[in-house]
C-alpha cells in the first residue's frame, strides 16, 4: 500500500472520528464540489491549496486544515502543500438539481452595456474580500442561521434564468417577510457594504483566515464597514433588492475564495 493511500485512509478515519465526537468548533467534513475538506495536518500555518493559503485551526492537541472546494472541481485526488510534506485528500462526485426561474426585470439577467462598468467594479470589490486572508481576525466557524424562515433555494442548484443557463446557486435562500431581522451567525468584522447590481443591498463579514459570509437583497443595512459584530448582532433586514423574484435573504459562505455549502457550518442542518 502506497504512503499516499495510507495518509488518505488515516485522514478519512480521523475526520470520521472527529465528526462522531460532535466537535462543534469545526465545520462538517464533506469533500465534494461546493463542500469542505477537514484534513488533519502537522503544521499550524503555511498550508496551501492550489497556491492559495487555507485555514488551519487547532482542536485539542491536533491541527486541521479547513479547505473550501470550488463547485467547478472534478472528483479525484487533491493535495495540500506545506513546508514539511503534502497532505492528500479525495473529492467525491455530487450532483445538484436544476432550478428554473423567471426574472421579470430582464436587465438583471442580461445587463445593458452601460451597466458593465458598475458590475465589474462591484465584482472587483467583492473579489478583494473573498481573496483576502486575515490572520488577525479570530476564527469563527460555528454558525447559526442568520434569519428565520424556510429554505426556498438550497446551495448548488444549477440555475436557468429566463431559459438561459447561469452560474450555480452559491448560497442558501431563506424565505422571510420583508423587514425580518438578519443577524450575524458568528463573530466577525464588517469588511464591505453596498448596493450592488445583482445582489442589491449587501453586507460581507470576515470570520478570519479566508472565511467570509455574504448577505444579499437586504431592505436595509444596520452596520458599517469596520464594525466588529458578535453572534446574534443585528446586520439589517430582509428585502427584495437586486435580482430577485420576491423577498428573501441570500446567504453565502466563501472559504479560500470557494463558495461552499453554508449547512456545513451549522450545528443543525437546514432542509
Amino acid at each position: 500500500m502506497s504512503k499516499t493511500l495510507v495518509l488518505m485512509i488515516c485522514a478519512t478515519l480521523i475526520c470520521s472520528l472527529l465528526m462522531a465526537a460532535g466537535a462543534s468548533a469545526l465545520p462538517k467534513h464533506h469533500a465534494v464540489p461546493g463542500g469542505v475538506a477537514v484534513v488533519p495536518v502537522e503544521e499550524s500555518s503555511g498550508i496551501t491549496f492550489k497556491g492559495k493559503p487555507v485555514m488551519v485551526v487547532g482542536e485539542g492537541d491536533k491541527y486541521f486544515a479547513i479547505v473550501g472546494i470550488p463547485l467547478a472541481s472534478r472528483p479525484g485526488s487533491y493535495k495540500l502543500k506545506a513546508r514539511k510534506q503534502n497532505y492528500p485528500f479525495m473529492v467525491e462526485a455530487k450532483d445538484y438539481e436544476t432550478q428554473r426561474l423567471t426574472i421579470t426585470n430582464k436587465r438583471k439577467v442580461n445587463p445593458l452595456t452601460n451597466d458593465m462598468p458598475r458590475i465589474n467594479k462591484e465584482r472587483a470589490e467583492m473579489d478583494a474580500v473573498f481573496t483576502a486572508f486575515n490572520v488577525d481576525q479570530p476564527v469563527a466557524t460555528d454558525f447559526t442561521l442568520p434569519a428565520s424562515g424556510p429554505i426556498s433555494s438550497p446551495f448548488g442548484l444549477r440555475r436557468i434564468l429566463n431559459d438561459q443557463p447561469r452560474s450555480p446557486h452559491s448560497g442558501l435562500d431563506i424565505a422571510a417577510d420583508e423587514g425580518a431581522r438578519i443577524s450575524a451567525p458568528a463573530d466577525g468584522r464588517v469588511v464591505a457594504t453596498g448596493n450592488y447590481f445583482f445582489n442589491g443591498n449587501t453586507v460581507l463579514l470576515d470570520h478570519g483566515q479566508g472565511l467570509v459570509t455574504m448577505y444579499c437583497h437586504m431592505s436595509r443595512i444596520n452596520v458599517s464597514e469596520g464594525d466588529l459584530v458578535a453572534r446574534g448582532d443585528l446586520l439589517g433586514a430582509v428585502g427584495q433588492t437586486g435580482r430577485v423574484t420576491g423577498p428573501h435573504l441570500h446567504w453565502s459562505v466563501s472559504l479560500n475564495n470557494a463558495r461552499v455549502d453554508p449547512n456545513l457550518f451549522l450545528s443543525v442542518e437546514t432542509n
